[in-house]
């Protein structure tokens, strides 16, 4: 959702009643059987709190108060570059772009198609699957899918609806969104239901939502949106739901609602005391590599801090309220410059602006960095980097970062492209081959070799000492992940930022 995922402030069709404080429901919600909604053995979120009260054991500084009387709305967030990995949502077909968001400070629109609009990112590195033996599904989980595979066959129905619930009964937030809804239109209601429908998976739920609360500051969200959100959410899976949908079902849904907004809700009021919700940046430098491919190099106002491996989101002024998400092409300069790879696809809006309209002068703003696929410098691993197409730009800085830290530790990039043309970028990784003994550049041109990209890691090897980290198209990122798992690279040794993929594979 590259959209504030926000409602408005209780007007009187939200109450403040019910639903643990956010709002009421259609009809009462029953406590779930035994008490509290019990996890099943570890598996399920913290327990809420009062907004702006410490978890047990935070030292944390104390948190701006939030008003208890707020309502729902989410939102996630994506990068809009090559980092093949993060559009967690499916194809748009009016923005190409909206799932350009990557592990790539590069336009995630070549690879990050495939990752979560949550985009958003917003992202977390692969978990590593249990090895115990699965254990059953929570009640409220059972409860979601249930309706979950009821509403799938009318999904766009569930979705337009949904849309005119929420500006119909709160015109005031509709100028949070796009003008035009046509690439928005999926993004924040998938990435609720995706979050709602993964309630049980804590490890990978709570980093996304939080990422996502924090992302969300850059659309002016705020804590009172949320339950107008979702109120309209459980309006619309109540009209389509069918018979699964009871006084159950609509209790658990509350539940998930009122775990998921209080995580984003607590997340957005901690950043808020350290960071800005967005940062403006100059174009300082603009390098049109190829007809489609651009280096874009911007200035902030103030410091911006990020890691190696990361993602930020973008907006340009010539689409204001859409954001894209871009991976750092760069390990962090002593020049504070940032830079971006990005492709520009066919009708894609942000993507497009930058490659062809951009120029040295123009004013962009960035949200908040995010992602997980950084390097752990407390170990002597040898990383195995996988790059496709503008993907290469965060593999470009994780070498870099390695080489600031002086470690002599073996870097295999394995950099795919599907013509020589594709591979923009290899004169500069050559120059980084030829300057560190430990970094191996490896091209592989599809049609020059007839071998894609994962099956020539596979070919190679072994690889099961490494720490992998993968960026690029969504499907060369699925194909990749399973090449390693053949050949023994362990999952939690695996890294991307694509959090949708990550919950499908996983599940």
């Amino acid at each position: 959702m590259d959209a504030p995922t926000t409602t408005s402030a209780d007007n009187g069709t939200s109450g403040g009643g019910g639903g643990g404080g956010w709002f009421t429901p259609h009809t009462p919600p029953d406590p779930p059987a035994g008490g509290g909604q019990e996890a099943t053995e570890g598996r399920r979120l913290a327990g809420l709190r009062p907004v702006g009260r410490p978890a047990k054991g935070d030292n944390s500084p104390t948190r701006r108060r939030i008003p208890p009387h707020t309502e729902p709305g989410a939102d996630t967030d994506r990068p809009d570059s090559d980092r093949s990995g993060p559009d967690r949502s499916g194809p748009d077909r009016s923005d190409p772009e909206r799932s350009d968001a990557g592990h790539s400070g590069t336009d995630r629109s070549d690879a990050d198609r495939a990752a979560v609009d949550s985009a958003a990112s917003d992202t977390v590195s692969a978990p590593a699957p249990d090895t115990a033996p699965a254990r059953p599904a929570s009640p409220d989980a059972v409860l979601i899918r249930r309706t979950m595979d009821e509403v799938a066959p009318v999904a766009d129905k569930v979705t337009s609806y949904f849309y005119a619930l929420l500006f119909v009964r709160h015109p005031d937030l509709r100028p949070l969104f796009p003008a035009a809804m046509d690439a928005q239109r999926d993004r924040l209601l998938k990435a609720l239901l995706t979050a709602a429908e993964h309630i049980d998976n804590t490890e990978i739920l709570v980093a996304y939502l939080q990422n996502l609360g924090r992302g969300h500051r850059k659309y002016g969200t705020r804590p009172e949106h949320y339950p107008a959100v979702g109120e309209c959410l459980l309006g619309a899976l109540s009209r389509f739901a069918g018979t699964v949908w009871d006084r159950e079902a609509e209790a658990a849904w509350v539940r998930a609602y009122t775990t998921i907004s209080q995580i984003m809700i607590d997340a957005a009021a901690a950043d808020e005391l350290r960071a800005p919700a967005w940062w403006y940046a100059e174009v300082v430098s603009h390098d049109l590599r190829t007809p489609d491919v651009a280096v874009v190099t911007v200035r902030t106002d103030q410091p911006y801090p990020f890691l190696a491996g990361q993602y930020t989101s973008l907006e340009t002024p010539w689409w204001p309220r859409v954001w894209r998400h871009y991976s750092f092409a760069s390990a962090p300069r002593s020049d504070g410059l940032l830079s971006f790879h990005v492709k520009a696809v066919p009708a894609g809006w942000v993507s497009s602006a930058l490659v062809h309209r951009a120029r040295p002068g123009d004013i962009i703003r960035l949200g908040p960095p995010a992602g997980s696929m950084t390097v752990d410098h407390t170990t002597d691993s040898g990383l195995l980097c996988l790059g496709g197409g503008t993907g290469i730009a965060p593999i470009k800085a994780l070498v870099e970062d390695v080489a600031e830290h002086g470690h002599r530790r073996p870097v295999e990039v394995f950099y795919g492209a599907r013509t020589d043309h594709d591979l923009y970028d290899i004169d500069t990784m050559l120059r980084l081959q030829q300057s560190h003994s430990w970094l191996a550049v490896r091209p592989i041109v599809d049609q020059k070799a007839h071998l894609q990209l994962p099956d020539a890691v596979r070919e190679s090897g072994p690889w099961n000492e490494y720490d992998a980290y993968l960026s690029g198209p969504p499907g060369m990122i699925r194909n990749g992940v399973d090449a390693l798992r053949d050949i023994g690279v362990p999952s939690d040794r695996i890294r991307h930022d694509a959090v949708e993929d990550l919950v499908a594979i996983r599940d």
